[in-house]
């Protein structure tokens, strides 16, 4: 069921992942572009009651994002989205997409394997590079182009990132700079 909300802000979620699928880098980004319509979480269509004796269960089976009670029992106990659950949830969204990912490359030749997995709001799109590396990014809205954009941004910034001397190959990527250059080319393109 959808529910119009009114415009809210878009967010993506950029992990990259070596050939062995360990994480070297991920990222969350909150566009300042506002979709038209989100649809609301199932743990939104409960009673308060039920979303707090479960919520982590819900949200997880649900791929929605978290509900957090605030307040005391009794009182007016007000729903606050986001907390360290959101985090775990797309984590666990994009793990389940790998086989996925890997399904279609075994299929298309391509770098950009576009949408190749669809998880309530959230869209997971891929991006392979010939050194095997695995780009995934889950979103709630459609721009394939500018997430096409994007892609060849990271993945030109990781290839200079691999290039430097300094930096062994898959080991996390902690550098100031590649994130703030990520996060720029977040902003130009998601």
């Amino acid at each position: 069921m959808l529910i119009y909300v009114g415009p809210t802000p878009m967010s993506s979620h950029l992990f990259l992942l070596s050939p062995a699928d360990s994480p070297l880098y991920s990222l969350s980004y909150h566009s300042t572009k506002a979709s038209a319509s989100q649809s609301l979480p199932l743990s939104s269509n409960l009673p308060t009651w039920s979303t707090s004796a479960f919520a982590g269960t819900l949200t997880a089976l649900s791929g929605a994002t978290s509900v957090a009670q605030t307040g005391h029992p009794g009182g007016s106990g007000q729903k606050q989205i986001g907390s360290g659950t959101d985090r775990a949830v797309v984590q666990m969204i994009a793990n389940a997409s790998l086989d996925v990912v890997e399904e279609v490359m075994r299929t298309n030749n391509a770098m950009y394997l576009k949408a190749v997995d669809k998880f309530n709001e959230w869209t997971v799109s891929a991006f392979v590079t010939p050194g095997n590396m695995k780009f995934v990014l889950l979103h709630d809205s459609k721009n394939e182009e500018g997430i096409r954009a994007f892609f060849l941004d990271v993945w030109e910034l990781y290839v200079k990132t691999m290039m430097n001397p300094f930096h062994t190959a898959y080991t996390p990527i902690r550098s100031s700079t590649f994130d703030t250059r990520v996060r720029a080319s977040a902003k130009k393109h998601l």
